[in-house]
C-alpha cells in the first residue's frame, strides 16, 4: 500500500453487487496506551460502517477481515470541510457582528446559525462529496 494513504482494519458486514460494507472500529486517542484496559477513558470505541464501491465486491465475503484505505489528501479534505471551515465561519461571523457594534448574544446566535447553514449545504452536496472522497478495500 502507498505511504500516502490512511488505512484502517475492518470486517466485511455486507456484500451486494458492486458494493462492500465494512465495519471499521475507531478507538479514542489513547488507543495505543499500555494502560488503556485499566483506564475508564480508553474503553470507549465505536464502529463506523463504510460503503465501498468496487468491481471486485464478489471477491469478499461477510466476516472477512480487510483493510480500508483512502489517500491522505482525502482525509485532510474531510477534516477541513468538517472542522476547519466551520470553525472559521464561526469566528468570522462573531468577529464581524461584534466589530459592527452588535451584541455578543446576537453574534453567538448568528454564528451558530451560520454553522448550521454550512452543515446544511454540506449535507445537500453529500453525493458530490462522496464521489470525491473514495475508499479502497484490500484483503488483510
Amino acid at each position: 500500500m502507498a505511504t500516502n494513504s490512511v488505512t484502517h482494519p475492518g470486517k466485511v458486514i455486507g456484500v451486494f453487487r458492486d458494493t462492500v460494507t465494512v465495519a471499521v472500529e475507531s478507538s479514542e486517542a489513547c488507543g495505543s496506551c499500555a494502560s488503556r484496559s485499566a483506564c475508564s477513558l480508553g474503553v470507549e470505541s465505536n464502529t463506523r460502517n463504510i460503503l465501498i464501491t468496487t468491481p471486485d465486491a464478489s471477491c469478499f465475503s461477510v466476516g472477512e477481515r480487510v483493510v480500508v484505505a483512502t489517500r491522505t489528501q482525502m482525509g485532510l479534505m474531510a477534516v477541513a470541510l468538517c472542522y476547519a471551515v466551520p470553525a472559521i465561519v464561526l469566528v468570522a461571523v462573531i468577529a464581524a457582528i461584534v466589530l459592527c457594534k452588535g451584541s455578543e448574544g446576537i453574534a453567538a446566535l448568528a454564528s451558530l446559525g451560520s454553522v448550521a447553514v454550512y452543515y446544511g449545504i454540506l449535507w445537500m452536496f453529500r453525493d458530490k462529496l462522496a464521489q470525491k472522497i473514495s475508499f479502497t478495500i484490500h484483503k488483510e
